[in-house]
């Protein structure tokens, strides 16, 4: 019984994703602090209001508090360009350049069901049927 917990745990998965909460929460603080305590006092600086939780309008009697929702939408936006362009940005310029780039295997068609194959394959993917084999250099007459 422990030994299958074991390999559960130990299995590439969960340990990936574990480390990936804990870099995200400890990213979250990270981001969380520059939104608050940078880009929050800018927007102030600018439009003259740093919080917009107490804002809202009366209609019969009833009062609309607009402010949260806007407070929480500028925060969304705010965290997903911080998310953006200091994380989503620099990633994939790293994996373009350290990646090798995937040069497209010709294909060709599978004669019984003709679904479009790898050339080199000798069998189909979707209908399973034995398709023969692509000579790679064809002598023509």
């Amino acid at each position: 019984m422990l030994k299958g917990f074991r390999d559960f745990v130990l299995r590439g998965n969960v340990v990936d994703l574990a480390v990936g909460i804990i870099i995200g929460a400890a990213f979250t603080a990270v981001v969380n602090s520059l939104v608050s305590d940078l880009l929050t006092p800018l927007i102030a600086a600018i439009f003259g209001k740093q919080d917009f939780s107490k804002l809202y309008f009366t209609w019969n009697g009833s009062q609309f508090k607009y402010g949260n929702f806007v407070n929480a939408v500028l925060s969304f936006l705010i965290v997903a360009a911080v998310v953006y362009f200091l994380v989503v940005i620099p990633v994939d310029r790293l994996l373009q350049r350290f990646l090798p780039s995937k040069v497209d295997a010709p294909k060709r068609d599978c004669p019984q069901c003709l679904s479009t194959i790898p050339a080199a394959a000798t069998r189909c993917a979707f209908c399973a049927s034995e398709v023969p084999p692509v000579l790679e250099n064809p002598i023509t007459h």
